[in-house]
């Protein structure tokens, strides 16, 4: 008997780990990337971080200036963490000119609920209230516009946004632009005052090992602070014994050891699991993310440990590449083409492009000429003479002058590529159009 209750509780634990990943690491990248000191408020006492303020990236990612993997080198990011337990919150964006931009809104459970930007709200000037999780109050008439009023699943929001940023010459247009995204509370924004961010203590150690205890107490806090959806109140009666409940206290022994081992046994298998599907060009498509999970708790999970702060499938996909179309895998001792073929380019409302990888740190590639994505907007690309378009991808320059202008600079080693398609068209988020696969010539380097 006490077998069978000690498996029946190993696998409770390692199901509540996977319900619960995402929460943990919402509590890490909110003590991680919320700022200590902001233009407006100064420095915040310590432990104290900043939230219900914009902060900027103010020049493009290159080779190892990321603290995440895979880092995008297309655009500027804009972030802010809000805290709606006071209230409304306002959000005014600038108007962009048609230039592509989106402020993606997750919740505390890492659901891409909404988006603010081109694809659903245009780039004028406008501002959007985004209010907490049953608030009935009264709005002003300027928020009656379709898409001006937000209702937040959680009190607990984290915005990332993106701005498409064409080089280094742009970056002055950019920052003016960045200095455009407001956050204010809803009776300061209708005075007209200036913006107040708020101070709070993330209570959590972003740098530390998933240990038990610190990741019960983090789940906990979060749960307090951001209650689950009304149909996850029996799973999380019990989890209560394993102290992953809002009400729960400190770890007792037991609860300690069942978690850990839960852990150990949980996030190797998830950092193990391919998260997309492979199709026969050796393209990896990823999964198609919604605004809500539903109960996939699994692939939350997956989301949040490999590529938290995704935004919708309908808002950017992310095909990735590690082989060839041989099933081979990419390396910078052989050269490769990727032709896209007349009207084949990657169907896009926006923009895409392709970016190399090293394989061994998921960094972007140093090379000589500064190029660590090409796309769409990559100037002075020479098209075949069908109207196609070959991009060359190796480590050394090809001796070809046309090569030269299409070529992606690879490593000596190993890499991969991510292929970023922004709003991209039905046909490329439903299978009927595919991706050419990336031919090998030869041997040498």
């Amino acid at each position: 008997m006490a077998t069978t209750i000690d498996a029946g509780l190993d696998t409770l634990a390692e199901e509540a780990v996977v319900y619960a990943w995402p929460l943990y690491e919402m509590c890490r990248m909110r003590a991680a990337t919320s700022p200590q000191r902001c233009e407006t408020a100064g420095e915040a006492p310590a432990p104290q971080r900043w939230c219900n303020v914009f902060t900027h990236a103010r020049k493009l990612l290159g080779p190892g200036k990321s603290r995440v993997v895979t880092p995008n080198n297309d655009t500027l990011y804009t972030n802010a963490w809000l805290d709606l337990g006071a209230g409304p919150l306002v959000i005014d964006v600038p108007d962009t000119a048609g230039r592509y931009y989106v402020l993606g809104l997750l919740d505390f459970y890492t659901n891409p609920f909404a988006h603010i930007g081109q694809r659903l709200t245009g780039t004028a000037a406008r501002s959007f209230v985004l209010v907490p999780p049953g608030w009935r109050g009264e709005v002003p008439a300027a928020f009656d516009a379709p898409g001006a009023r937000i209702e937040a699943p959680t009190r607990w929001l984290w915005v990332i946004g993106r701005i498409l940023v064409d080089g280094p010459h742009d970056l002055p247009a950019l920052h003016a632009l960045q200095d455009g995204f407001v956050v204010r509370t809803l009776a300061d924004w209708q005075a007209g005052a200036a913006p107040r961010p708020m101070a709070f203590d993330p209570a959590c150690d972003p740098k530390a090992p998933p240990d038990a205890g610190h990741f019960a107490a983090q789940v906990q806090r979060a749960l307090r602070e951001n209650p689950p959806p009304a149909r996850d109140a029996d799973r999380l009666a019990r989890y209560a014994a394993l102290g992953l409940h809002p009400d729960a206290g400190a770890l007792d022994d037991t609860q300690r050891d069942r978690l850990q081992d839960a852990l150990a046994r949980v996030l190797p298998r998830l950092r193990a699991t391919e998260a997309g599907r492979a199709a026969a060009s050796g393209w990896v498509a990823m999964p198609p993310v919604e605004a809500n999970f539903g109960d996939d708790h699994r692939m939350r999970a997956l989301v949040a440990l490999k590529y938290i702060g995704m935004l919708e499938s309908r808002e950017a996909t992310y095909p990735l590449a590690w082989h060839d179309a041989a099933g081979r895998a990419l390396h910078g001792n052989h050269r490769y083409t990727l032709r896209f073929g007349p009207g084949e380019l990657p169907p896009v409302e926006a923009f895409w492009s392709l970016t190399m990888y090293d394989s061994r740190d998921c960094m972007l590639v140093d090379n000589p000429i500064d190029r660590y994505a090409i796309g769409d907007r990559t100037p002075a690309l020479r098209h075949d003479a069908d109207g196609g378009l070959t991009l060359r991808i190796q480590h050394a320059a090809p001796a070809d002058e046309a090569a030269r202008a299409n070529w992606l600079p690879a490593p000596a080693g190993a890499f991969y590529l991510c292929l970023r398609a922004y709003v991209p068209r039905a046909e490329m988020l439903d299978g009927r159009y595919a991706l050419p696969p990336l031919q090998r010539l030869g041997d040498d380097a």
